[in-house]
């Protein structure tokens, strides 16, 4: 397993959010990036849409990964959601989506971003850790799942 501390901060997993729509889990989602970097959570929402608007990022099993470019970032960023109840998505499966994993990149962080997305993808299609992920019932464990703190995890 891979160890996500790169791209997730205690402040940035949310466990329970409920937000009803994509437009509202990608605001939730800005605001989380406004708490822990200071980024402008509507220019964060936008990055998100944008992308979306090009196809769905709901890549099948309740899991997304929406993703986006943001000038003012020196690295690459996320959140991880997971939102009760599931919302709609427009997945290739016709799931509703309850795992989101948003990812946020400089515009010139290709590479890097491409290599974040596959690590997220690949963790994402583990349906072992995923169940764990759906198990857990804090965001201090689900944090511990992507991080590998079982400190935190046990708790």
């Amino acid at each position: 397993m891979t160890d996500f501390s790169d791209l997730l901060l205690p402040t940035t997993v949310i466990e329970g959010l409920a937000a009803k729509t994509r437009k509202a889990l990608f605001a939730d989602i800005g605001s989380a990036m406004v708490r822990a970097h200071g980024l402008d959570g509507d220019a964060v929402a936008r990055a998100l849409s944008e992308r979306e608007k090009l196809g769905s990022t709901g890549f099948g099993g309740g899991v997304a990964i929406p993703h986006g470019r943001l000038a003012g970032l020196d690295r690459v960023t996320g959140v991880f959601a997971k939102i009760a109840p599931p919302i709609d998505f427009e997945a290739v499966d016709g799931l509703p989506v309850d795992l989101v994993f948003a990812m946020i990149s400089p515009p010139d962080a290709g590479a890097e971003h491409l290599k974040a997305l596959a690590r997220v993808s690949r963790q994402l299609r583990d349906q072992a850790f995923v169940a764990k992920l759906r198990g857990a019932g804090s965001a201090d464990a689900l944090y511990a799942l992507w991080t590998h703190d079982h400190a935190r995890d046990a708790a």
